[in-house]
Parts: structure tokens; C-alpha cells; sequence
């Protein structure tokens, strides 16, 4: 049985101190264990910026646990806020849990139930109405934590695509399909429109398509099919202004790119302790390293990054041969980028385009899911739209998220 009490009264919550613990905290996160000890491990290179996952949002917390006595730190976990839209037009704000670890050798004490009430106190704090994370299916301990222990429940299952950039070499884009880069104002008028069709979607996708990650937005289209996107334009005069017009093609994708490798790195390793690069995939090594097709020793050295489709809705019937242009186009910009070796997206089971993503021999599937619960009172539980739904089944997957 944990002694909560003891260990409550031997432990400090605090925010993390960039001076003070940069290298502990890195340290910590190399050392803690989560899965197999033997084989191929990867784990996340946060190229010394432990805060890189949370820079992106205006809102955002590193808690460190810190025992009293030693002044050791012993756990981790990050957070940050941002407003959601559902299509009933209702506004939520949303904390999100994120990177949450516990050293191993202080496990089962209660340190990480501490560290997430710690979070949500925060989100509370700063006017969030749920809280909500992500993890792995398979991953038990995480699901038992929230699940058991702090009463969340499941929202949202998804899938992660994995897939080598190598696995696209030598074969084009087929000349009937045309992919065409809007600039950013149409991006957003594009966005404002499509976000539509989400269960759940972010306010702030200007500020998404602005940061520097985001590599730009494209569409997709077949050029016989009398596409009539007013490209010619370079600014979007109205807010509600389609950029498509009537005569619309019958079948096309929107799409946009961010860039993981300027703010942390995967890395592989053999007979280490698992690492992950979010708590989804934290059983990735053995999907990841076969499609790599890297040898274990080069691997050992190699730190590498990864392109992520984010922002992907398609219109009409024939999107498979779209869907599959997409990860070819993804992959020869990834060839271009120092250390590129992965394109990832990630599609709730809802989407329509989930059932289009090329699966090849080389495609990695990872389920995931996404957990919520309110933090905020609420004087009607039967009137709580988010959770009342429970399964939707059609998300925007925010890739400052991942």
C-alpha cells in the first residue's frame, strides 16, 4: 500500500527552473523506463530544450517533482491550454497533458498521480474546463493512472501512421494529379471552411500555419477534373471567402507539413530502457525501427526527424491515389531535410480519409487514444456536450500535440 501521506510530505511541486534543472530533467527523462529493458529503444533527442513540445502555446507549464530532503528530482510532467470548437459552434478550453515520467527507482509511491493533480490544478487555475491526453493502447500503467485513479474517460480512438521516407524512391507523382501550395491566407480561409467537418478543432490554426515548424499548406487534385481553385489571388479579402469556387473538383485533399526535426529528434538505441516521443509511442520500437531499415549501429549514433501530416481533409470519391501522391510528395520534401527519415500523420477512426492512407508492406499502425475529463464545475452533467458524446470519432490531431 502507498504511503501517500509520507510521500506528500517529502515532496515538492514546483515549475521547472530553465537555469537549474535543464540537465537534470534531461537526465531523468533518458533514465526512465517504460516498456521493455532489452532490444532497440527509441526515445526522444529534445536537443536541450526540454520545454520544445510546449514553446508553441501561448498557455503552457513544466511541473518537476523534487524530493524535499536530497533536493532530487524524481518526476515530470508538462501542460499547456488552448480553446477548442465544437461543431455545435460550442467554445471549451482544453489542458493538455503532456510528457508525464517518474524515475523508476520511485514508482508506485504516488509521485505521478501528485504530478497530474498538480497539472490540472494548474489548467484549473488558468480558466480550463477539461483536461485531456493521449496514450498508447497497450500502454496499461498510463490507462490505469487516469482511467482508475483519476477518472478520466475515453473520448477519442485514433490511429498513427508510421511510415519510412525511403519507401517512396524512385516512383513519381502520376501526371494527372497536381499538388499546388496556397499561401498562408488562403490556407487559413481553406481551414476556416474544412475545420468544419471536426468533432473537436482548434481556434487558433493561423497561429498553427504561422510557427516556423509548419513548412506550408497544399492541395491535392486530379487536373482533368476541372479544379477551379483561385490561386491567382494573394489575399483573401473576406473572413467567410471560399477560395474554391462552384465548380469545385470532384475529389481533393488539403494538407499541411510540420517539421519536428529543428525541435527534437528520435533516436534509437539497443539494450536501453524504452524512450518515446509522446506517450503514444511508448511501444513504437518495434513498428518504427524494422521500417527504418537502419542497422543497429548506425542507429546507435544517429539521432533523426520526422515530417508530420497534420490538418489532412479530403473531399470526393476517388481519394485513395490522392492519399498516396500526398506521402510520396512528404517523403521527397523529408529527403531534402538534414536527418529526415519518418512521415507520421495521425486520422481519428471517423475520418473519412483513414480508410485511404496507403498501406504498404513498410506502413507502422499504432492505436491511440485520447482521454478527457472535466476539471471545471458543472451544475448539469446530462448537459456536458463533450462528454455526454464520449466516442467522436472525427478529430483535428494538433501537431503541437505529438
Amino acid at each position: 500500500m502507498v504511503d501517500t501521506f509520507s510521500i506528500e510530505s517529502r515532496l515538492l511541486i514546483r515549475e521547472f527552473d530553465e537555469d537549474r534543472d535543464v540537465k537534470v530533467v534531461g537526465k531523468l527523462e533518458k533514465n526512465c523506463e517504460i516498456g521493455t529493458k532489452k532490444g532497440v529503444s527509441i526515445f526522444t533527442n529534445m536537443m536541450g530544450d526540454p520545454l520544445s513540445r510546449i514553446r508553441f502555446y501561448p498557455l503552457h507549464v513544466m511541473l518537476v517533482a523534487e524530493l524535499l530532503e536530497s533536493k532530487e528530482l524524481v518526476g515530470v510532467v508538462r501542460g499547456c491550454i488552448k480553446s477548442m470548437r465544437t461543431p455545435s459552434e460550442s467554445l471549451l478550453k482544453i489542458g493538455c497533458i503532456l510528457g508525464l515520467r517518474v524515475s523508476p527507482t520511485h514508482r508506485r509511491k504516488g509521485i505521478g498521480l501528485k504530478l497530474v493533480n498538480s497539472v490540472e490544478e494548474w489548467m484549473l487555475r488558468n480558466g480550463a474546463e477539461y483536461a485531456f491526453l493521449a496514450t498508447e493502447k497497450n500502454n496499461d500503467a498510463s490507462i490505469n493512472l487516469f482511467t482508475n485513479k483519476c477518472k478520466y474517460v475515453s473520448l477519442s480512438s485514433l490511429v498513427i501512421f508510421v511510415h519510412p521516407i525511403i519507401s517512396f524512391p524512385a516512383k513519381h507523382i502520376p501526371k494527372d494529379i497536381k499538388i499546388e501550395k496556397v499561401n498562408m491566407e488562403q490556407a487559413i480561409s481553406l481551414y476556416r471552411r474544412t475545420l468544419r467537418a471536426k468533432e473537436l478543432y482548434p481556434l487558433d490554426m493561423d497561429s498553427i500555419l504561422k510557427e516556423k515548424l509548419s513548412l506550408g499548406t497544399w492541395v491535392s487534385y486530379y487536373k482533368d477534373e476541372g479544379c477551379r481553385l483561385n490561386l491567382q489571388r494573394n489575399m483573401v479579402e473576406s473572413v467567410d471567402e471560399d477560395i474554391i469556387t462552384n465548380e469545385i473538383t470532384s475529389s481533393w485533399i488539403i494538407f499541411s507539413i510540420w517539421n519536428t526535426c529543428e525541435a527534437y529528434r528520435l533516436q534509437l538505441k539497443k539494450s536501453q530502457p524504452l524512450r518515446f516521443l509522446h506517450t503514444t509511442l511508448n511501444h513504437a520500437r518495434d513498428k518504427i525501427f524494422p521500417c527504418l531499415r537502419m542497422s543497429v549501429s548506425e542507429s546507435l549514433c544517429t539521432p533523426f526527424g520526422f515530417l508530420f501530416l497534420y490538418g489532412l481533409h479530403g473531399e470526393g470519391e476517388n481519394l485513395g491515389e490522392l492519399m498516396e501522391s500526398i506521402w510520396r510528395f512528404t517523403s521527397r520534401l523529408g529527403e531534402s531535410l538534414k536527418d529526415c527519415r519518418v512521415v507520421i500523420t495521425e486520422l481519428g477512426f471517423g475520418d473519412a480519409l483513414v480508410n485511404h492512407v496507403p498501406l504498404t508492406a513498410s506502413m507502422s499502425c499504432i492505436d491511440d487514444i485520447w482521454y478527457t475529463k472535466r476539471i471545471s464545475s458543472h451544475s448539469d452533467e446530462n448537459d456536458d456536450e463533450l462528454l455526454m458524446k464520449r466516442q467522436i470519432g472525427n478529430v483535428f490531431v494538433d501537431p503541437r500535440d505529438f
